[in-house]
């Protein structure tokens, strides 16, 4: 497919097992949930930024009213600094989606299953992969 061909996925379109792994369709359904899930994100972020900027609760006169903003604060810029990190991983996934080895495991090259992508689309494992991985995180911890 050239880059110049243009995909429209059906309204209701939900990929399966039964068809083509990563068909046009399937590849352009996951390239925009990856899009619409960073620019959900950005708004969120700028919202943050924005409400940081505005907010006056970390001037208040009572220690008690600052200290909690000030927990709140700090709690709102974790959650960002994850996002943002999540907004990383999500233009990696859409490079693999360009690249066309979007949806295939990064250990074994297989197939990663349509419902692990449509539940984790930036997914790079394959489900048996993770659980593998996971496994010798925990035995390498718990040395």
């Amino acid at each position: 497919m050239s880059k110049a061909s243009i995909v429209i996925v059906p309204t209701n379109y939900k990929p399966s097992d039964d068809e083509e792994f990563m068909n046009p369709v399937m590849k352009e359904y996951f390239r925009q949930k990856l899009i619409s899930w960073r620019e959900e994100l950005l708004r969120e972020s700028e919202d943050t930024i924005h409400n940081t900027l505005q907010s006056t609760e970390l001037q208040k006169p009572d220690i008690a009213d600052r200290a909690s903003a000030e927990t709140d604060h700090a709690l709102e810029l974790r959650t960002r600094d994850r996002e943002r990190k999540l907004i990383s991983k999500i233009n990696e996934a859409l490079l693999r989606v360009d690249d066309d080895s979007y949806g295939y495991c990064e250990e074994t090259g297989e197939p990663i299953t349509v419902g692990r992508l449509d539940a984790r689309p930036i997914a790079t494992l394959s489900l048996e992969a993770q659980e593998r991985h996971e496994r010798m995180e925990r035995t390498h911890r718990d040395e």
